[in-house]
C-alpha cells in the first residue's frame, strides 16, 4: 500500500478567522507534520495573519454577505509542489482551485463536508426566496462533491445529509474532525470563575461559539428563565444584541462574556456544571466535543450531528428543539447526574483525539491512492 506523506489542503476559511473549519485544518496540519509528513495549506489572504512555511496565501477580495470572510483567487500557487493527495475543505473559489490543481497534477482529491450551505439562507433573503435558494445551494454542493474522488464527513448525520438530501453521487467516509485532548482536559477553574464573577451558589450553565440565529441560543435563555441557574454565553456574532435584549426581558441570570482567549477555554468548560447547545444545524459541533473532553456533560438539541454526538446518559442528554420543558428536564437530569456523567465523559477522551482521526484519514488516503 502506498504511504501518503505529502498533502496539499485547499480552503476558503483559515487563520486568523476563528471557527471550527479553521481550527480543524490548523490542528490537522500541525499533527500531520508531527506524525506523518507535510500538509501545505492554500487559503485566501487576510489582514492580521502572516503565512508560515508551507502556508500559501492567495490574493483575495471581500465575500458577499459575509464581510468578515474573503474570497481567494481561484488559482493554485505556482510554487506549490505536486503532493501525494489534495484535500479540499470548502466548495468556493479556493476549493475549486484545489480540485483543478489535483486534476492537472493527476493526484487524487478528497473533500470534507464541513458546513450545510442551506442552513443560513433564511438570514439573507425574503421568505418567498428561501426554498428556491436552498435548492440552489444543494445543487451547488452536489456539483462540487461529484467532482472529487472521495468525501469525508465528520458525523453520520453529515453523511446522510450529503448523500440523501443533497443527493451527491460520491463515496463518503465518516472521519471525525477530532480535537486536541492534550489541551482540552479538566483543569482548575476557580481563577476563571473569580475573574468573571461566576462564583454564585446556583448551577452554572454555559455556551461558547458563534451567536447566530441558526444557533437557537434564545432557547437556552428561555430555559433558565425563572430558575436559580446562571447561563454564561461566550463568543460573539450577529445575534448578540437580540440575545441581550431577550435576556433583559426575562427573569434569567444571563452573562455575556464576549470572546474568550483560546487559553481560557479549558477552564471555561471545566467551570460549568453543564454545557448547553441548542443548535439544530451542526455537522459535528466541536465545542460539544471540547466540553466532553473537559469532563463537562452536554445538554443538546436532538437534531443534526448532536443527535449522534451527545450520547444519552453517557456524555449528557438531548431534548426536542423548541420544547422548553424538555430542555429544562434534560438540564435537571444532567445536573442531578453530573458526577457520573463527568466520569463517563473523561473515559471517552481517547476517542475524541485528533490523532485517532488522523490515523483514519491516513488509511483512507492510502487506500484511495492504491485504487
Amino acid at each position: 500500500m502506498a504511504k501518503t506523506n505529502v498533502v496539499a489542503a485547499f480552503t476558503d476559511l483559515y487563520r486568523p478567522t476563528v471557527n471550527g473549519v479553521t481550527y480543524t485544518i490548523a490542528l490537522w496540519r500541525e499533527r500531520w507534520g508531527r506524525r506523518r509528513g507535510s500538509m501545505a495549506v492554500v487559503f485566501p489572504e487576510m489582514a492580521g495573519y502572516e503565512p508560515d512555511d508551507g502556508e500559501y496565501a492567495l490574493p483575495s477580495v471581500g465575500a458577499p454577505l459575509y464581510p468578515r470572510y474573503r474570497l481567494g483567487a481561484p488559482v493554485a500557487p505556482e510554487e506549490l509542489d505536486t503532493p501525494d493527495i489534495v484535500h479540499v475543505h470548502t466548495p468556493f473559489t479556493v476549493g475549486f482551485a484545489g480540485v483543478r490543481f489535483a486534476r492537472e497534477r493527476d493526484v487524487p482529491v478528497v473533500a470534507t463536508y464541513h458546513t450545510l450551505l442551506e442552513d443560513r439562507v433564511n438570514q439573507h433573503v425574503p421568505e418567498v426566496a428561501v426554498e428556491p435558494l436552498k435548492r440552489a445551494c444543494r445543487a451547488y454542493e452536489r456539483a462540487f462533491f461529484e467532482r472529487v474522488d472521495h468525501a469525508t464527513v465528520p458525523t453520520a448525520f453529515a453523511r446522510r445529509h450529503l448523500l440523501e438530501r443533497v443527493g451527491a453521487d460520491v463515496d463518503a467516509t465518516i472521519v471525525s474532525n477530532g480535537i486536541d485532548v492534550d489541551f482540552f482536559r479538566p483543569v482548575e477553574a476557580t481563577p476563571l470563575r473569580e475573574r468573571y464573577s461566576l462564583s454564585g451558589e446556583g448551577p452554572l450553565l454555559g455556551y461558547t461559539g458563534r451567536h447566530g440565529p441558526e444557533k437557537n441560543l434564545e432557547e437556552a435563555i428561555d430555559a433558565v428563565d425563572g430558575t436559580d441557574w446562571t447561563l454564561v454565553i461566550a463568543g460573539d456574532g450577529p445575534a448578540r444584541d437580540d440575545l441581550k435584549a431577550r435576556a433583559a426581558a426575562t427573569d434569567a441570570d444571563v452573562r455575556f462574556l464576549g470572546f474568550l482567549e483560546r487559553e481560557e477555554l479549558p477552564a471555561f468548560y471545566s467551570a460549568l456544571d453543564a454545557f448547553v447547545f441548542p443548535s439544530p444545524v451542526e455537522t459535528q459541533g466541536l465545542v460539544a466535543l471540547e466540553a466532553t473532553a473537559c469532563g463537562t456533560p452536554v445538554v443538546a438539541a436532538d437534531a443534526g450531528a448532536l443527535a449522534d454526538g451527545v450520547i444519552e446518559g453517557e456524555t449528557g442528554y438531548r431534548y426536542a428543539p423548541g420544547d422548553r420543558e424538555a430542555f429544562r428536564w434534560a438540564i435537571r437530569r444532567t445536573l442531578a447526574e453530573r458526577e457520573r456523567l463527568s466520569d463517563l465523559c473523561q473515559r471517552r477522551r481517547s476517542m475524541l483525539a485528533v490523532d485517532h482521526s488522523l490515523e483514519q484519514l491516513a488509511g483512507l488516503y492510502d487506500a484511495i491512492r492504491d485504487d
